[in-house]
């Protein structure tokens, strides 16, 4: 397990604890609360499920902004913070007045809003990280698609003027005799050809080659594109470019 999935479930298994304390103190004062301003106890019950369904539900859609490259709206911030200072005065309004007694009342349910924000803001994170990889794969699957000026349909008429204008322009090749070192020097210019491809294109197609068909047929593009979540033209790129011998000597 690497040091940032370790540092996730530290931070879940900590809000879980915190969780399970405000269950118990946190929930209990704003029951208490709602029962001396005259309500009956169905509805005293479900007074702080409101108020910590607001805080979540505000959280989610922070979460869902950063997933979709779009920042914090007004409004699920506004709420957020309504929610966690009427958990707070909740908390407070039930103790004894005296410094130390607050304190403890509302050390609970601040300790779990502290912790349930820093595991969103983990999760926000990877949301962005995940967004920024997708849109990289996709940027490179474009470039590969993009015409060259070969396949360009060529207009018709003067053909024979920009071919002549395309031989003066073509560099001349000039033969040279092999020198010591020349063979190592192509070899590192592959090797470093092949680490440039990205890691996750060489997984899919070596995830391709280990889930063949029975008659050895190889996944559809769809399916290497579902696997791995992307587009089903990512995925058909990758099987071609697998078939054509692109990741033979990709490090892995």
């Amino acid at each position: 397990m690497n040091s940032t999935l370790w540092s996730r479930w530290t931070t879940i298994l900590a809000v879980l604890m915190l969780a399970v304390i405000a269950a118990v103190v946190s929930y209990s004062h704003m029951y208490e609360l709602a029962q001396r301003h005259g309500e009956p106890a169905w509805r005293a019950a479900l007074f702080p499920l409101s108020v910590d369904g607001m805080i979540v539900a505000s959280s989610m859609a922070l979460l869902a902004d950063a997933r979709h490259g779009r920042r914090g709206g007004l409004l699920p911030w506004t709420l957020l913070i309504l929610g966690s200072v009427a958990s707070l005065a909740a908390n407070i309004a039930v103790a004894d007045p005296t410094l130390w007694s607050r304190v403890i009342h509302a050390w609970p349910s601040f300790a779990l809003m502290g912790a349930y924000e820093l595991l969103m803001r983990e999760f926000r994170i990877d949301a962005r990280g995940a967004r920024t990889a997708n849109a990289h794969d996709e940027q490179t699957v474009d470039t590969a698609e993009a015409p060259t000026d070969s396949s360009r349909p060529k207009a018709p008429g003067n053909e024979d003027a920009r071919e002549t204008t395309s031989e003066a322009q073509r560099p001349r090749l000039h033969v040279v005799e092999a020198v010591d070192g020349h063979e190592e020097a192509v070899a590192a210019e592959i090797a470093s050809s092949s680490e440039a491809v990205p890691r996750i294109q060489i997984e899919a197609w070596q995830w391709a080659l280990d889930n063949r068909g029975k008659d050895g047929s190889l996944p559809t593009g769809r399916e290497i594109a579902a696997r791995f979540d992307h587009k089903d033209r990512w995925g058909r790129l990758i099987k071609q470019w697998g078939q054509q011998g692109r990741f033979d000597k990709a490090v892995v």
